[in-house]
């Protein structure tokens, strides 16, 4: 009881304090923030059906190369119109301002001086031409300008010449290797190896960025390329910090190609690289279309970012539950016990970075304060997302726009997609997110891990998202910048619906944008026939958000597309090694026997000795072979990789769905013909059917079933050719 009080002693100063902050925070200086918003226009939006990848995409009528000294399109060539408002980012990427494009005070303001010139709305920068070298560092390498390329490059320091501008409004760069005899002529490429890297990048963005893209990181990511001999290009359009976009980023990822081959020829290949959002970039990109990809190599990756946000989303709502909900809070003390529902990895006495929050919020809503023992990956590394992409009240980046602006903005990734999801009656985006019949902790149920009252308890009080038109903005302190937010809506607890009557309401996504994102290609079904390499650091025990499950969702949605895996091969290395030099010099082998023998095909091009594989911290291989990743997943006893590097799983694999993670909204059937088909044995159920009915009115999912938000195609899933009663539409 001492300690209690402690506790609230300490706290209660500090909520004062944080309260005052939060009515009297200084405005931040907005000088370049967008002043007004610029009206749409209208412009080409390719047609998804069925399926973007059997669409035909328009001729590019721009005249590529850009010239020295142009600028690039601001319209995208098929992906619609531009997004508006639209913050530029080139000053951040040593660019200097963008082109003045109006005088009606729309968009970012340009300076001479302190003097406003102009303004610019659509981030124009014209094309320039710089030199600059490599080195290597005790930790890694440095990219450094040349200002005076000749007489700096003498040493015999290698050479690059780097060209930047703007392409549909993104900062595209092009790295080509060169000699010193080379300087001034940009056409010039005797060091290059006729290969060509396009670098994808990750993060989590909404939109309405220009984003940023600087030379010198670009260099010193493909570093060892670049040194090797390959052309390396790349673009803040194809860095998912800015938009998750897919067809943007595709119809960017295009035109950035299109003005390389302009300049420099065609390649031998192109391969992509680039982790998180950049490895699920290239998964979607080699699915909806050709020309762009010739080989993949994701790193850290997710299949997609829509069907992620399926379990990332139940994390806040669980977390929620666990802290301030469930009728016995201390049982969920144990994170052992949290992870048996979240099925992302939770660990005892693991700290959290912010675990001072907890208290804080608890005593605020009238709980005894105590801080938390353990942490999990949904904090670790999903705190705050969700709020960031399905908030519109959110948005962290709205202080680089003028308060007008933010009040008449949805800030969310709905928002972002919404000319291809579509708008409710509130002109707010149509989200995909559905929780209808999800009975989570389904599988611990089964297992006897938690007990039927615990089952109910959670089922009946996890609530769901409110509808996005009901949503508030998080409350947020800032007493130590952005860098060190104090929430004080922990967990968006205001955002989420609680119990009437018994039961918390749960939220029935859109299935029209369930619909659009599987067409618009924002969906990885698995149709891939190129070289893929799926790389990634094991990084479960440091609750890292890149979770080893994701390349095996990625796997089966493979095999249920083209009915093997074949071109898929999965490496996971121990933290210690990093296996992207080696992944590079075996995707070379395996493309370049496809280049140089029109008979081969994609299987019979790879090298023998490119298999699944893990590797020991010192670069060794532990394990290779077809059955090392063996596992729950493919429900096959644990290989040796398996067992070396054990995966976890998600919250909605917990409530029994598929471990491919293909499910927006699943089919329901009714409590009885649950009960009847054995869904909760062996648990006996008989005698608290009232209470599911109560809890799931509409009824629970039924995973066996196709997903509801699937378009009515064969193209799909070939489970839906054998589904009574949905109406098959013709395929093409």
């Amino acid at each position: 009881m001492l300690k209690k009080l402690l506790i609230i002693l300490v706290l209660l100063p500090l909520l004062i304090w944080l309260v005052w902050l939060q009515i009297d925070l200084p405005n931040e200086d907005r000088k370049y923030a967008v002043k007004n918003k610029a009206p749409t226009q209208e412009n080409y939006l390719l047609n998804v059906e069925p399926h973007i990848a059997k669409v035909k995409r328009p001729v590019d009528h721009f005249e590529f190369p850009i010239k020295v000294g142009a600028i690039g399109p601001t319209q995208s060539l098929y992906s619609g119109p531009n997004q508006y408002p639209f913050y530029c980012m080139s000053r951040d990427s040593l660019l200097g301002q963008p082109e003045v494009d109006n005088h009606q005070g729309l968009g970012v303001p340009v300076y001479n001086n302190e003097n406003i010139i102009g303004y610019s709305k659509d981030c124009s920068v014209k094309t320039t031409i710089a030199y600059y070298t490599l080195s290597r560092q005790e930790k890694g390498f440095k990219a450094v300008k040349l200002e005076n390329p000749t007489l700096d490059s003498a040493t015999n320091l290698p050479l690059f010449r780097v060209e930047q501008g703007t392409i549909n409004r993104f900062i595209y760069t092009i790295v080509m290797p060169i000699n010193v005899q080379e300087v001034g002529d940009r056409l010039a490429q005797s060091q290059w190896n006729k290969r060509l890297i396009y670098q994808f990048n990750g993060g989590s963005g909404i939109g309405f960025r220009q984003g940023r893209q600087k030379a010198t990181r670009v260099m010193t990511r493909q570093a060892n390329q670049l040194l090797d001999g390959y052309a390396v290009i790349s673009s803040s359009g194809n860095k998912t910090s800015y938009t998750y976009n897919m067809l943007l980023a595709e119809d960017t990822a295009r035109r950035v190609k299109k003005q390389f081959v302009a300049l420099y020829g065609n390649p031998l290949y192109t391969v992509g690289v680039g982790g998180s959002g950049g490895g699920l970039a290239q998964y979607l990109i080699a699915q909806n279309s050709t020309g762009i990809l010739d080989g993949l190599i994701p790193l850290y990756s997710y299949p997609d970012m829509i069907t992620q946000t399926t379990y990332a989303l139940d994390c806040d709502l669980l977390n929620n539950y666990f802290t301030f909900r469930a009728s016995d809070k201390k049982a969920w003390r144990n994170w052992d016990r949290r992870r048996l529902i979240e099925g992302m990895n939770a660990i005892n006495g693991f700290p959290q970075k912010a675990g001072f929050l907890q208290p804080l919020n608890q005593l605020m809503s009238g709980f005894v304060p105590r801080f938390p023992e353990g942490n999990s990956e949904c904090i670790n590394g999903y705190f705050g997302l969700s709020a960031f992409i399905n908030n519109p009240r959110q948005g962290f980046i709205r202080e680089l726009f003028s308060d007008h602006v933010v009040d008449s903005t949805h800030w969310s990734y709905w928002q972002d997609m919404s000319h291809i999801f579509g708008k409710d009656e509130n002109n707010q985006g149509l989200s995909t997110w559905d929780n209808v019949g999800v009975q989570y902790g389904l599988n611990a149920l089964k297992n006897k891990q938690i007990s039927i009252e615990e089952f109910l308890d959670i089922n009946a009080n996890i609530g769901s998202w409110k509808p996005q038109g009901e949503m508030q903005q998080e409350s947020i302190a800032l007493p130590f910048g952005h860098k060190i937010p104090i929430w004080l809506t922990l967990w968006g607890n205001h955002n989420i619906t609680t119990p009437i009557g018994q039961v918390a309401p749960r939220h029935i996504g859109s299935v029209q944008a369930m619909n659009k994102a599987y067409q618009s290609g924002q969906v990885f079904i698995g149709q891939v026939t190129i070289p893929i390499i799926d790389a990634r650091h094991y990084l479960e025990n440091e609750l890292d958000m890149h979770h080893m499950s994701a390349s095996f969702y990625s796997r089966l949605r493979i095999e249920s597309a083209n009915g093997h895996s074949e071109n898929h091969v999965i490496w996971v290395a121990h933290k210690d090694h990093n296996p992207t030099q080696h992944a590079f010099e075996m995707m070379d082998k395996w493309l370049m026997a496809l280049h140089n023998s029109a008979s081969n095909t994609v299987t019979s091009s790879k090298p023998s000795s490119l298999q699944d594989s893990c590797f020991d911290g010192d670069g060794t291989i532990y394990a290779t072979g077809e059955d090392v990743f063996d596992g729950a997943w493919n429900g096959k006893a644990s290989g040796k990789c398996q067992t070396r590097f054990p995966m976890f799983s998600t919250s909605r694999i917990e409530a029994g769905a598929n471990w491919d993670g293909a499910m927006f909204k699943c089919p329901l059937i009714s409590i009885a013909q649950a009960v009847q088909r054995g869904m909760y044995d062996p648990v006996d159920m008989s005698n608290y059917i009232t209470q599911l009915n109560t809890i799931f009115p509409d009824g629970v999912c039924d995973y066996k079933g196709v997903d509801v938000g699937m378009p009515l195609h064969p193209l799909f899933n070939r489970r839906a050719l054998q589904t009574k009663n949905r109406g098959i539409l013709s395929a093409e």
